[in-house]
């Protein structure tokens, strides 16, 4: 099942009290060997970005990463240019590369495209998907429900994500493809963290249940609306909790987070 561009990792730090906090894998050394090397570090250096390892704004520090990924500084800087052309760095004068800080309009309207983008793809999948691919689509899900029954907030946004490509992938339109991909790199942390809020992340499963459903039924106006929906609410948690001083921009409230 194709993986979009920017599909595991986060920007923005998530201050929340840790009895409530979903578990996330912390390893203190990443080793990286053999011929797939750069697609690793790509890998392992986006899901920093995502799950807020690197806050949003923070410089990309390559002696500290190159020693945590165990690595030499030109694959490194290899996999920071191609997350920069992915959208999740920021390339700046003066200052090299910095993670992406959205602010709360930016992130606003991406999230007002990203839920056109996402029901456009719905719509059309719907159409265009063959029944191997509704199968492979509805175990990417039973996979993520285990996930999400362990907690494993790290695992089910893999999944997660896996999902929403599946789906775009199925729309069978390549230039949707090209631009839900440039979008969602945007959003990814964000979208991350719209689950901290246990609550929130149960209603996100329900309509995740409601979205293969239809995807199966290969009922396209609905699955577009059970998409534009479940955008607008990831939009709605963001937006609450940047109002409300939860989501900083700062290493420091990285930090605190974990």
């Amino acid at each position: 099942m194709p993986t979009p561009p920017g599909l595991s990792l986060p920007c923005f730090a998530y201050k929340i009290r840790s009895a409530d906090r979903p578990t996330l894998a912390m390893a203190t050394v990443i080793p990286l060997r053999g011929s797939v090397l750069h697609d690793q570090v790509v890998r392992k250096l986006r899901t920093m970005l995502v799950e807020g390892r690197i806050a949003a704004g923070a410089k990309l520090n390559e002696r500290e990463l190159s020693e945590r990924l165990q690595v030499s500084r030109t694959p490194l800087r290899e996999a920071i240019k191609q997350l920069a052309a992915e959208g999740l760095v920021e390339l700046k004068p003066h200052r090299g590369a910095v993670a992406l800080a959205l602010d709360e309009a930016e992130a606003q309207h991406s999230f007002e495209l990203m839920a056109a983008l996402e029901g456009l793809s719905g719509e059309l999948a719907a159409q265009r998907i063959t029944e191997p691919e509704v199968q492979a689509v509805r175990a990417l899900h039973f996979e993520m429900m285990a996930a999400f029954t362990r907690r494993d907030l790290s695992a089910y946004y893999l999944l997660n994500a896996r999902i929403h490509a599946a789906i775009n992938a199925a729309a069978k339109n390549p230039v949707l493809a090209r631009t839900y991909a440039q979008t969602n790199a945007r959003l990814q942390a964000l979208r991350f963290r719209s689950n901290f809020d246990e609550r929130k992340w149960k209603r996100a499963v329900r309509e995740h249940s409601q979205m293969i459903d239809a995807l199966a039924a290969r009922d396209g106006a609905s699955l577009r609306q059970l998409l534009i929906t479940h955008l607008n609410h990831k939009r709605d948690v963001v937006l609450e909790m940047m109002r409300a001083g939860t989501l900083a921009m700062t290493s420091k409230a990285s930090r605190q987070s974990r």
